[in-house]
Protein backbone atom coordinates (compact mmCIF):
# COMPACT_ATOMS: atom_id res chain seq x y z
CA UNK A 1 0.00 0.00 0.00
CA UNK A 2 2.49 2.75 1.08
CA UNK A 3 4.13 2.14 -2.85
CA UNK A 4 0.83 1.92 -4.39
CA UNK A 5 -1.05 4.27 -2.54
CA UNK A 6 -2.93 7.32 -4.64
CA UNK A 7 -2.55 10.88 -3.37
CA UNK A 8 -6.22 11.75 -5.67
CA UNK A 9 -7.54 9.48 -2.93
CA UNK A 10 -6.90 12.50 -0.15
CA UNK A 11 -8.31 15.02 -2.46
CA UNK A 12 -11.43 16.74 -0.80
CA UNK A 13 -14.13 16.94 -3.68
CA UNK A 14 -16.83 19.82 -3.13
CA UNK A 15 -19.80 19.14 -0.86
CA UNK A 16 -18.35 16.00 1.05
CA UNK A 17 -19.45 15.26 4.07
CA UNK A 18 -16.71 15.82 6.89
CA UNK A 19 -18.32 12.90 8.91
CA UNK A 20 -17.10 10.64 5.48
CA UNK A 21 -13.40 11.84 5.65
CA UNK A 22 -11.40 9.38 7.25
CA UNK A 23 -9.46 10.10 10.28
CA UNK A 24 -7.25 6.81 9.94
CA UNK A 25 -5.45 5.04 7.13
CA UNK A 26 -3.91 1.72 6.99
CA UNK A 27 -0.49 1.81 5.08
CA UNK A 28 0.41 -1.63 5.55
CA UNK A 29 3.76 -1.09 6.65
CA UNK A 30 5.57 -1.01 10.19
CA UNK A 31 6.36 2.58 11.95
CA UNK A 32 9.89 1.96 11.07
CA UNK A 33 9.15 1.41 7.35
CA UNK A 34 6.69 4.74 7.06
CA UNK A 35 9.78 6.77 8.41
CA UNK A 36 12.18 5.46 6.19
CA UNK A 37 9.97 5.56 3.42
CA UNK A 38 9.54 9.57 4.89
CA UNK A 39 13.50 10.29 5.36
CA UNK A 40 13.44 9.24 1.49
CA UNK A 41 10.45 11.88 0.01
CA UNK A 42 11.36 14.70 2.52
CA UNK A 43 15.20 14.38 0.67
CA UNK A 44 14.07 14.10 -2.82
CA UNK A 45 11.32 17.28 -1.80
CA UNK A 46 14.78 19.07 -0.53
CA UNK A 47 16.26 18.54 -3.69
CA UNK A 48 13.15 19.59 -5.61
CA UNK A 49 13.24 22.79 -3.23
CA UNK A 50 17.00 23.70 -4.13
CA UNK A 51 15.36 23.64 -7.82
CA UNK A 52 12.36 26.01 -7.20
CA UNK A 53 15.12 28.85 -5.77
CA UNK A 54 17.20 28.54 -8.40
CA UNK A 55 14.37 28.59 -10.74
CA UNK A 56 13.21 31.78 -8.83
CA UNK A 57 9.36 32.53 -10.92
CA UNK A 58 7.14 30.08 -8.61
CA UNK A 59 6.37 30.46 -5.05
CA UNK A 60 4.46 27.52 -3.31
CA UNK A 61 1.96 28.21 0.42
CA UNK A 62 1.26 25.45 2.15
CA UNK A 63 -1.26 25.89 4.75
CA UNK A 64 -1.82 23.19 7.92
CA UNK A 65 -5.36 23.20 9.73
CA UNK A 66 -6.10 20.75 12.46
CA UNK A 67 -8.23 20.54 15.36
CA UNK A 68 -5.90 20.98 18.40
CA UNK A 69 -3.55 17.82 19.25
CA UNK A 70 -3.48 17.06 15.39
CA UNK A 71 -0.29 17.24 15.07
CA UNK A 72 0.52 20.24 12.96
CA UNK A 73 3.83 21.00 14.69
CA UNK A 74 5.71 18.01 15.01
CA UNK A 75 4.39 16.93 11.00
CA UNK A 76 6.05 20.76 9.79
CA UNK A 77 8.99 19.74 11.62
CA UNK A 78 9.36 16.35 10.20
CA UNK A 79 8.25 16.89 6.53
CA UNK A 80 10.23 20.47 6.09
CA UNK A 81 13.60 18.99 7.89
CA UNK A 82 15.74 18.12 4.83
CA UNK A 83 14.77 21.88 3.22
CA UNK A 84 17.41 25.19 3.07
CA UNK A 85 16.63 26.99 5.56
CA UNK A 86 16.99 30.06 2.80
CA UNK A 87 14.15 28.77 1.12
CA UNK A 88 11.56 28.63 3.40
CA UNK A 89 9.45 30.59 5.94
CA UNK A 90 7.06 28.62 8.55
CA UNK A 91 4.56 31.56 10.29
CA UNK A 92 2.50 30.22 13.34
CA UNK A 93 -0.58 32.32 13.58
CA UNK A 94 -1.98 33.26 16.75
CA UNK A 95 -4.57 35.93 17.63
CA UNK A 96 -4.42 39.30 16.18
CA UNK A 97 -2.64 41.69 17.68
CA UNK A 98 -4.40 45.12 18.12
CA UNK A 99 -2.43 46.12 15.03
CA UNK A 100 -3.75 43.31 12.82
CA UNK A 101 -6.90 43.84 13.97
CA UNK A 102 -6.94 47.33 12.71
CA UNK A 103 -6.69 45.72 9.39
CA UNK A 104 -8.71 43.26 7.10
CA UNK A 105 -8.56 40.21 8.13
CA UNK A 106 -6.40 38.82 5.59
CA UNK A 107 -3.42 41.39 5.86
CA UNK A 108 -1.40 39.60 8.36
CA UNK A 109 -1.20 36.52 5.95
CA UNK A 110 -0.37 38.74 2.74
CA UNK A 111 2.63 39.87 4.85
CA UNK A 112 3.72 36.20 4.99
CA UNK A 113 3.41 35.22 1.96
CA UNK A 114 6.12 33.10 0.06
CA UNK A 115 8.71 34.83 -2.05
CA UNK A 116 9.33 33.26 -5.60
CA UNK A 117 11.36 30.75 -5.40
CA UNK A 118 10.74 29.95 -1.57
CA UNK A 119 7.96 27.76 0.79
CA UNK A 120 6.10 29.23 3.36
CA UNK A 121 4.03 26.89 6.15
CA UNK A 122 1.14 28.39 7.61
CA UNK A 123 0.83 26.42 10.68
CA UNK A 124 -3.18 27.71 10.92
CA UNK A 125 -4.18 30.29 8.27
CA UNK A 126 -6.20 32.47 6.95
CA UNK A 127 -8.91 29.49 7.71
CA UNK A 128 -8.78 30.69 11.33
CA UNK A 129 -11.32 33.84 10.67
CA UNK A 130 -13.64 31.08 9.12
CA UNK A 131 -13.35 28.79 11.48
CA UNK A 132 -12.61 29.54 15.20
CA UNK A 133 -14.57 33.03 14.75
CA UNK A 134 -17.20 31.14 13.09
CA UNK A 135 -17.88 28.70 16.46
CA UNK A 136 -16.79 32.14 18.60
CA UNK A 137 -18.26 34.82 16.75
CA UNK A 138 -17.46 37.37 19.52
CA UNK A 139 -13.94 37.54 17.70
CA UNK A 140 -15.06 38.94 14.91
CA UNK A 141 -16.81 41.86 16.94
CA UNK A 142 -13.11 42.55 17.94
CA UNK A 143 -12.21 43.38 14.43
CA UNK A 144 -13.93 46.81 14.39
CA UNK A 145 -15.74 46.51 11.18
CA UNK A 146 -18.62 48.63 9.93
CA UNK A 147 -22.23 48.01 10.09
CA UNK A 148 -21.31 45.01 13.24
CA UNK A 149 -22.01 46.06 16.40
CA UNK A 150 -23.47 42.80 18.16
CA UNK A 151 -23.29 39.32 17.04
CA UNK A 152 -26.59 38.50 15.54
CA UNK A 153 -25.60 40.77 12.38
CA UNK A 154 -23.10 38.04 12.04
CA UNK A 155 -25.40 36.14 9.55
CA UNK A 156 -24.79 33.59 7.20
CA UNK A 157 -24.53 36.11 4.38
CA UNK A 158 -21.51 37.55 6.05
CA UNK A 159 -19.79 33.80 6.39
CA UNK A 160 -20.50 33.39 2.36
CA UNK A 161 -18.53 37.08 2.31
CA UNK A 162 -15.57 35.85 3.69
CA UNK A 163 -15.42 32.47 2.05
CA UNK A 164 -16.05 34.07 -1.02
CA UNK A 165 -12.81 36.90 -0.22
CA UNK A 166 -11.13 33.78 0.80
CA UNK A 167 -11.25 32.16 -2.71
CA UNK A 168 -10.37 35.77 -4.44
CA UNK A 169 -7.37 35.72 -2.50
CA UNK A 170 -5.72 32.34 -3.22
CA UNK A 171 -7.06 33.19 -7.34
CA UNK A 172 -4.96 36.16 -7.07
CA UNK A 173 -1.71 34.26 -5.46
CA UNK A 174 -2.43 31.31 -7.44
CA UNK A 175 -2.31 33.47 -10.89
CA UNK A 176 0.85 35.31 -10.25
CA UNK A 177 2.73 31.84 -9.20
CA UNK A 178 1.98 30.63 -5.61
CA UNK A 179 1.31 27.08 -5.74
CA UNK A 180 -0.85 26.43 -2.88
CA UNK A 181 -1.82 23.38 -0.74
CA UNK A 182 -3.99 23.12 2.12
CA UNK A 183 -3.81 20.09 4.20
CA UNK A 184 -6.75 19.09 7.01
CA UNK A 185 -5.15 17.37 9.46
CA UNK A 186 -8.44 15.21 10.14
CA UNK A 187 -7.73 14.14 13.85
CA UNK A 188 -10.81 11.50 16.19
CA UNK A 189 -12.20 13.05 19.42
CA UNK A 190 -11.30 9.70 21.27
CA UNK A 191 -7.77 10.47 19.55
CA UNK A 192 -7.79 13.98 20.82
CA UNK A 193 -8.76 12.83 24.17
CA UNK A 194 -5.83 10.39 24.31
CA UNK A 195 -3.28 12.99 23.16
CA UNK A 196 -4.76 15.30 25.83
CA UNK A 197 -4.35 12.76 28.56
CA UNK A 198 -0.52 12.09 27.62
CA UNK A 199 -0.20 15.94 27.83
CA UNK A 200 -1.29 15.60 31.66
CA UNK A 201 0.29 12.40 32.46
CA UNK A 202 3.72 14.01 31.39
CA UNK A 203 5.35 16.44 33.16
CA UNK A 204 7.31 17.93 30.16
CA UNK A 205 4.33 18.34 27.86
CA UNK A 206 2.05 19.79 30.76
CA UNK A 207 3.02 23.50 29.47
CA UNK A 208 1.20 22.21 26.15
CA UNK A 209 -2.67 22.15 27.94
CA UNK A 210 -4.50 24.91 29.00
CA UNK A 211 -8.14 24.78 30.71
CA UNK A 212 -9.33 25.64 27.19
CA UNK A 213 -8.89 22.80 25.90
CA UNK A 214 -11.25 21.05 27.83
CA UNK A 215 -13.98 23.65 27.16
CA UNK A 216 -13.35 23.91 23.34
CA UNK A 217 -13.66 19.55 23.27
CA UNK A 218 -17.38 20.21 24.12
CA UNK A 219 -17.59 22.42 20.95
CA UNK A 220 -16.41 19.52 18.47
CA UNK A 221 -19.87 19.62 16.36
CA UNK A 222 -19.54 23.30 15.95
CA UNK A 223 -15.75 22.95 14.53
CA UNK A 224 -16.39 19.83 12.16
CA UNK A 225 -19.37 21.73 11.20
CA UNK A 226 -17.53 24.91 10.29
CA UNK A 227 -14.28 22.86 9.13
CA UNK A 228 -17.23 21.60 6.33
CA UNK A 229 -18.47 24.95 5.54
CA UNK A 230 -14.95 26.44 4.65
CA UNK A 231 -13.35 23.58 3.38
CA UNK A 232 -16.60 22.61 0.71
CA UNK A 233 -16.62 26.29 0.03
CA UNK A 234 -13.01 26.64 -0.99
CA UNK A 235 -11.94 23.52 -2.35
CA UNK A 236 -10.56 24.36 -5.80
CA UNK A 237 -8.60 22.88 -8.53
CA UNK A 238 -6.08 25.70 -8.12
CA UNK A 239 -6.17 25.20 -4.49
CA UNK A 240 -7.22 21.80 -3.35
CA UNK A 241 -7.84 20.66 0.09
CA UNK A 242 -6.42 17.16 1.29
CA UNK A 243 -7.36 14.99 3.81
CA UNK A 244 -4.58 13.51 6.33
CA UNK A 245 -5.98 11.50 7.94
CA UNK A 246 -4.29 12.12 11.76
CA UNK A 247 -4.85 9.66 14.38
CA UNK A 248 -1.36 7.83 13.69
CA UNK A 249 1.56 10.97 13.32
CA UNK A 250 3.99 8.78 11.26
CA UNK A 251 1.04 8.03 8.54
CA UNK A 252 0.35 11.89 8.51
CA UNK A 253 3.34 12.99 8.05
CA UNK A 254 3.94 10.58 5.04
CA UNK A 255 0.79 11.77 3.49
CA UNK A 256 1.37 14.70 3.38
CA UNK A 257 5.08 14.88 2.12
CA UNK A 258 3.94 11.87 -0.43
CA UNK A 259 1.47 14.48 -1.81
CA UNK A 260 3.50 17.47 -1.87
CA UNK A 261 6.58 15.60 -3.73
CA UNK A 262 4.22 13.91 -6.97
CA UNK A 263 2.22 17.43 -6.90
CA UNK A 264 4.95 19.32 -7.19
CA UNK A 265 6.63 16.84 -9.84
CA UNK A 266 4.24 18.06 -12.35
CA UNK A 267 5.66 21.42 -12.44
CA UNK A 268 8.13 19.97 -15.14
CA UNK A 269 9.21 23.45 -16.01
CA UNK A 270 10.96 24.44 -12.71
CA UNK A 271 14.68 24.11 -13.97
CA UNK A 272 17.78 25.22 -13.07
CA UNK A 273 18.51 27.86 -14.95
CA UNK A 274 20.97 27.52 -17.74
CA UNK A 275 24.56 29.35 -16.72
CA UNK A 276 25.37 32.17 -18.91
CA UNK A 277 29.79 31.08 -17.40
CA UNK A 278 29.24 27.77 -18.91
CA UNK A 279 30.75 28.89 -21.90
CA UNK A 280 33.64 30.00 -19.92
CA UNK A 281 33.91 27.27 -16.94
CA UNK A 282 37.37 26.34 -18.19
CA UNK A 283 38.70 30.01 -18.16
CA UNK A 284 37.54 30.23 -14.71
CA UNK A 285 38.77 26.63 -13.32
CA UNK A 286 42.66 27.65 -14.83
CA UNK A 287 42.40 30.85 -13.33
CA UNK A 288 42.04 29.01 -10.06
CA UNK A 289 44.22 26.69 -10.68
CA UNK A 290 46.84 28.56 -11.74
CA UNK A 291 46.84 31.24 -8.83
CA UNK A 292 49.43 31.69 -6.66
CA UNK A 293 48.96 31.75 -3.55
Amino acid sequence: MIDSMNIDDFEITPYTPIKELATTFDLDAKKTKIEKELKKVRKELGDMQNKLYAHNKYSVLVCIQGMDTSGKDSLIREVFKDFNVRGINCYSFKKPTPLELNQDFLWRHYKRLPARGKYAVFNRSHYENVLISRVHPEIVLKENLPHIQKKEQITKVFWQKRLNQINHFEQIIQENGTIIFKFFLNISRQEQKERLLRRLDKPHKNWKFTPEDIEERTLWSDYLAAYEKAINATAKNHSPWYNIPADDKPTARYLVAKILKERMATYTDIQYPESDLKRSIGHYKDLLNNESL
